[in-house]
């Protein structure tokens, strides 16, 4: 047992809970630590374990002061900082295991790089189609697991399949990994058992116009940014500060590699490190302006050609909402300034398992169309509009079981007899086919197996279900203290020398320690005896007086102050 605990276990008995629950968020502290009062806690922040723990989260500033007050010096505006984290001592200077472990690491040392270049039209003008490419290809990702969740490897990063699977599509794979981090970073995307889906927040953000996504993305990045590179103002450092942050963290070096990547990606900085305008009010902490970036970037178009092919052609980037919708009715061929869309009868039937009608999906092509509606692309619609629903799916109330019936009976034989469909155990009864497996699933079965299936409710009217529903959005629930810190409270007593010498006491004896003991003696004498520690009980202390080669039993009332001496002294 350490006594260069007590001190901080004297100003972590006088600490606020808030300064407390800070303090122990920061050291990373569990809440079901095992803790019995402010000395446990003391000798663990102090145990060099911790310390270790600890040192790595320090930005450079905070460096730099611990490494002066290792070295005697003053650790100046810091030293609240660093005693807040139970780095220094009250006093200011460090424990001696702190500055045992900040003299083992190399010394931070301040520099003061170049700030950031503006950068030239030519590399802003690059940043923003790179930034608009980013954007694009984040919306391609939310698309993707919608439609089927993307399975991560247990470091959050696409899994190899995955990433040839998009690759197949025409999205580049390099920066697939960046681009989820930004997804989730923003909110748009959460994992969820190593599957990656869209939230209803990303939904929204794929509505919204290509300047919008940008701005949510970008002040998104600035918000989950490391304390170390952050401003006071709210913005971030330069980037060419950004490197020398975090001098004891041997996994900052990669870490800052992948911010700078996603910086790059988002268009705040070009390929040379410069700073194109848009990144200055954010820099500065103020929100984002999509202005100078739109004002790059092609203009979005509202419209598109439709042809007798059933294929359709945006001559220009199809703003946002409408390319989503479209995508639900047609699969894209293409992604580029001018886009192009193909119809088929699976698309069609995709859009009307999502809620679409014939009517709704002739509307919404008529209003975007600058040629009309082709008929073999009226008749195709109408023909899928007509098969769907052939098939209805729902739950029998009576038995439990899920019924399918059609008014076509040649395609429940077919059914019956489908191998596809075995897992479903479909059988026979008088009103088409029963299975005991759960509706949804009957349903997504039929549907993959190209049956025209639809779900209905009790009284038979549509349903549409979400095939992978996202989870209920759930805010990061900060760590709670207040049963740790109220325990430790509890065991707080009145006499904090009375309290330390208990504890100095237990541990010799638990170690067979020799001790140094100072005791009062009736007549206000003081002697000092040196005891071989062997009890500790009803107030009072036992061990074998060295000197004497007795037993004795000392009140522990008596004991003026106890220390561990050498075995060997004399």
């Amino acid at each position: 047992m350490s006594t260069h605990a007590r001190p901080l276990a004297v100003w972590l008995a006088a600490a606020t809970d808030a300064q407390l629950a800070a303090l122990f968020e920061a050291r990373g502290v569990r809440e079901d630590v095992s803790w019995s009062d402010f000395f446990d806690a003391a000798e663990a922040l102090l145990e060099s374990a911790s310390i270790d723990r600890m040192l790595p989260r320090l930005p450079l500033a905070q460096a730099i002061a611990l490494h002066r007050s290792a070295l005697g010096e003053d650790a100046g505006e810091q030293t609240g900082a660093l005693v807040a984290l139970a780095i220094l001592r009250p006093d200011g200077t460090p424990a001696p295991a702190v500055a045992d472990a900040v003299a083992a690491r190399e010394a931070p040392v301040c520099t003061e790089p170049a700030d950031a270049e503006p950068a030239t039209e030519s590399s802003a003008a690059r940043a923003a189609e790179r930034a608009f490419t980013s954007v694009a290809a984040i919306a391609d990702l939310l698309l993707l697991t919608a439609e089927t969740p993307l399975a991560l490897l247990t470091d959050g990063r696409l899994n190899a399949g995955e990433k040839r699977r998009i690759a197949e599509m025409g999205m580049p794979a390099e920066h697939l990994d960046d681009l989820v981090t930004i997804a989730v970073d923003a909110g748009l995307a959460t994992v969820d058992d190593r599957r990656l889906r869209m939230t209803p927040a990303g939904d929204a953000w794929l509505r919204r116009s290509a300047s919008d996504r940008w701005t949510a993305l970008t002040e998104s990045f600035r918000d989950v940014l490391p304390a170390g590179l952050r401003t006071p103002a709210g913005g971030w450092l330069p980037v060419p500060h950004w490197e020398p942050q975090y001098p004891w963290d041997n996994s900052w070096n990669d870490r800052c590699t992948a911010i700078r990547t996603r910086a790059r990606l988002l268009g705040l900085i070009t390929d040379d490190g410069a700073e194109p305008e848009w990144a200055v009010p954010l820099r500065s902490g103020h929100p984002a302006d999509a202005s100078g970036v739109a004002r790059m970037l092609p203009t979005e178009v509202d419209r598109i050609f439709l042809q007798n092919d059933l294929s359709a052609i945006a001559p220009g980037p199809l703003q946002p909402p409408l390319d989503v919708r479209l995508r639900g009715i047609a699969v894209r061929e293409s992604a580029a300034q001018a886009s192009s869309y193909r119809f088929s009868a699976e698309s069609v039937a995709h859009a009307l398992t999502g809620g679409e009608t014939a009517q709704s999906i002739l509307d919404f092509l008529g209003e975007i169309s600058l040629t009309g509606i082709p008929q073999p692309l009226e008749y195709l619609v109408m023909q899928s509009a007509q098969r769907h629903g052939l098939v209805r799916v729902f739950a029998d109330p009576g038995t439990g079981r899920t019924k399918v019936t059609s008014a076509d009976a040649t395609l429940l034989d077919a059914m019956a007899v489908d191998q596809s469909l075995r897992p479903l155990a479909l059988s026979r009864d008088a009103d088409g086919l029963s299975s005991r497996v759960g509706r949804d699933s009957v349903y997504w079965t039929l549907t993959d197996a190209r049956y025209p299936a639809m779900i209905v409710g009790p009284e038979g009217e549509p349903q549409v279900i979400d095939r992978h529903p996202v989870p209920p959005a759930q805010a990061p629930r900060p760590a709670d203290y207040t049963l740790l810190i109220q325990r430790l409270r509890d065991r707080q007593g009145p006499d904090d020398d009375a309290a330390w010498l208990d504890r100095e006491l237990d541990a010799a004896v638990r170690a067979k320690s020799v001790l140094l003991v100072e005791i009062s003696m009736p007549d206000g004498t003081v002697r000092e005896l040196q005891l071989e520690a062997s009890g500790l009980g009803g107030g009072r202390l036992r061990g074998r007086d060295r000197a004497a080669d007795v037993e004795r039993t000392l009140p522990v009332k008596s004991i003026r102050s106890a220390r561990v001496i050498d075995p060997s002294a004399t």
